[in-house]
């Protein structure tokens, strides 16, 4: 796919609905954080909260799925600090593959909105944070966005966040980083699914308490090798290039 094709010029919008926009994403933000939804995304938060959660999971499935993909979407869309225990959460309550389809409809939803918000709204506050990234992905983005893309999800070379936001301001058309989106981040996020998948075992088996007990459950050691697999992608990837 070329790069003439790949790139489009992104309009301007009028300067009232910049500043709308602006203030709305600043004051969701504000509520998420100050909510403390993100001192609860850690190994003790779940494991206190996972009885009632689960609780609810089995009397409420469709509820707690479509309630746990928004707050995923949101989680993303504000960049909020703990998506990956998300993930795991996700495992823990819904299962491996359940989550998987979850997360990754969540995540690419959220990614998307960021990177909408990026070129149409607040492109200057969110260029100022993608700061140097800019020019040390452009030229991979003009050869061949697609394959760029995908290739920046399946390999960690920069954050997430800005890996969102950076396409946006390079002129790549929202459908292929969508697309490339969904597919890269397929690997990953079912490995950390997994994890959860598997250290919910490990509580409801009563061994979370013992970090070595909980970590000879069957799933979790087969998600630890998939960590152990992804970690060492960037590694042959960059000996690859070279």
């Amino acid at each position: 796919m070329s790069s003439v094709t790949e790139q489009q010029p992104v309009p301007s919008r009028p300067l009232w609905r910049r500043a709308a926009a602006a203030l709305a994403f600043f004051a969701i933000l504000a509520a998420v954080v100050f909510s403390g939804i993100a001192e609860d995304l850690s190994w003790d938060g779940l494991r206190a909260r996972h009885g009632a959660l689960k609780q609810l999971v089995e009397s409420h499935y469709l509820l707690s799925a479509g309630g746990f993909v928004l707050i995923y979407v949101l989680a993303v869309s504000f960049s909020v600090p703990g998506a990956v225990w998300l993930t795991i959460a996700g495992g823990l309550l819904f299962s491996a593959v359940p989550a998987t389809l979850m997360v990754v409809m969540a995540a690419t939803l959220g990614a998307c909105a960021i990177f909408l918000l990026a070129r149409y709204v607040m492109g200057d506050v969110l260029r100022a944070k993608a700061g140097s990234a800019i020019a040390r992905m452009e030229e991979g983005f003009r050869r061949d966005a697609f394959n760029y893309m995908l290739v920046l999800r399946l390999v960690p070379l920069f954050p997430f966040f800005l890996v969102n936001l950076v396409p946006a301001f390079l002129g790549v058309r929202l459908r292929t980083f969508a697309a490339a989106t969904f597919i890269g981040i397929i690997p990953g996020t079912f490995v950390f699914a997994a994890l959860g998948a598997g250290l919910g075992d490990a509580i409801e088996s009563g061994s979370s308490a013992d970090p070595a007990r909980a970590l000879m459950q069957p799933g979790v050691i087969g998600a630890l090798v998939g960590l152990a697999i992804l970690a060492l992608v960037p590694v042959v990837y960059r000996r690859w290039k070279a």
